[in-house]
């Protein structure tokens, strides 16, 4: 069975995204340390599950950030990790994927509860609304919440309502340049 990892950078009032999604509270908060952690965790990644909108971020950039004027070695690094790596969107809006994605129209839940039951490398859902939905069928192992020190005042929750109780297990703290505090749990089964 794949382990699901729901990870993203958060603001410290929880927010994935300001009001508008807009991401930019986040950039100030950046350092060369954060985003090698986050390509170490991308690397161990066997399968991208994204939503409609957090594909149209990611597919706007990271097909050519190794081509962008000054990108690090890790942002080099990380474009061609992104492009290799297999990735399902989940969307009935999108039409055409590129970059080794599939889209996928139906039952969201459903397809991530089979790919789960497969062997194979860890999978990572992103997006709000996907990742919600993960998180109420009881499919998500493990949680890295990357909280950066800026208050957004509203947009996209990082957490949805979930049906129960979810009692998680700290895994992990770190704490990187600017103030930013990683935690990782796993969910107590």
């Amino acid at each position: 069975m794949r382990k699901l990892v729901y990870g993203m950078n958060v603001s410290l009032d929880g927010y994935i995204a300001a009001p508008g999604d807009d991401l930019g509270w986040g950039s100030q908060s950046q350092s060369d340390e954060l985003f090698q952690f986050w390509l170490d965790q991308e690397r161990a990644i066997g399968l991208f599950l994204y939503g409609r909108k957090l594909w149209e971020v990611m597919s706007s950039h990271w097909p050519t950030g190794d081509q962008q004027p000054g990108a690090t070695p890790a942002q080099i690094e990380f474009a061609r990790n992104w492009r290799d790596t297999p990735k399902v969107v989940f969307s009935s809006t999108v039409d055409k994927v590129d970059w080794n994605a599939r889209v996928f129209t139906g039952d969201a839940v459903a397809e991530i509860a089979r790919l789960k039951a497969e062997d194979g490398e860890p999978m990572r859902v992103g997006g709000a609304t996907l990742a919600g939905a993960a998180m109420r069928a009881g499919l998500v192992d493990e949680y890295e919440i990357v909280t950066h020190p800026a208050l957004v005042g509203g947009g996209k929750p990082y957490f949805a309502a979930v049906d129960s109780w979810v009692n998680l297990d700290l895994v992990e703290t770190r704490t990187f340049p600017g103030g930013v505090l990683l935690t990782r749990y796993q969910t107590r089964r």
